[in-house]
């Protein structure tokens, strides 16, 4: 698996380090699916395009000022959330998930890379009641509950150009899931990566105001 082409191609400004965790995060994600599964099996020869990349295409449309933070929920073993920590150093990232395996991995992950700026709890959203600027997630239910689920975690208070809301990543026909709201954007993924998987792929932001 050589993800160096595509990531400089995509990321040219990043530091030697960032492209070091990267490709160790591929290598890492490998290791620990064939110990505890979660991601497909069948898809794991795919992480970075099908599931890092995925995630780190929040990047391409989203630039997370200095002390921000980021709740990642539903992240499994660590998607969006640590792809993003290690393209937002400055930028304090928490995950939860419901299911103690998949926080296992992700803490290992972070462990491993020795990333500072991210934390993984094994927690169900309707328990935390911290506010974030942003809350990010990879399509882990329907849009309209993930949102009753969340909007009580969006911060009031705005550190960012664009206004804190949900950052999420969705693929196929979803549109009948937003008829209920009405400021919601949708960003193509496509926009940015030209491989064929990203051609259904979207991220949906929905700012959330005070």
């Amino acid at each position: 698996m050589v993800t160096h082409k595509v990531l400089y191609e995509y990321f040219p400004n990043l530091t030697k380090q960032q492209y070091e965790q990267i490709e160790l995060l591929c290598e890492r994600y490998i290791y620990w699916n064939d110990k505890i599964n979660v991601i497909s099996r069948k898809d794991i020869e795919n992480i970075f395009e099908h599931h890092v990349l995925h995630s780190m295409a929040i990047a391409k449309f989203f630039d997370f000022k200095q002390g921000s933070k980021i709740l990642d929920v539903g992240t499994g073993g660590g998607l969006p959330g640590i792809p993003l920590a290690i393209l937002f150093p400055k930028v304090q990232f928490t995950l939860i998930d419901g299911i103690a395996k998949k926080i296992t991995v992700a803490s290992n992950i972070i462990n491993e890379l020795g990333i500072a700026n991210v934390t993984a709890q094994q927690m169900r959203d309707e328990n935390l009641h911290d506010k974030y600027d942003y809350i990010v997630s990879r399509a882990v239910t329907a849009f309209p509950d993930f949102y009753k689920l969340v909007k009580k975690n969006v911060s009031s208070i705005m550190n960012n150009s664009l206004s804190n809301g949900i950052i999420y990543i969705k693929g196929g026909d979803f549109y009948e899931e937003m008829e209920g709201f009405k400021k919601y954007k949708i960003f193509p993924i496509s926009a940015f990566f030209a491989e064929p998987f990203f051609e259904t792929k979207k991220i949906i932001y929905l700012p959330i105001e005070p």
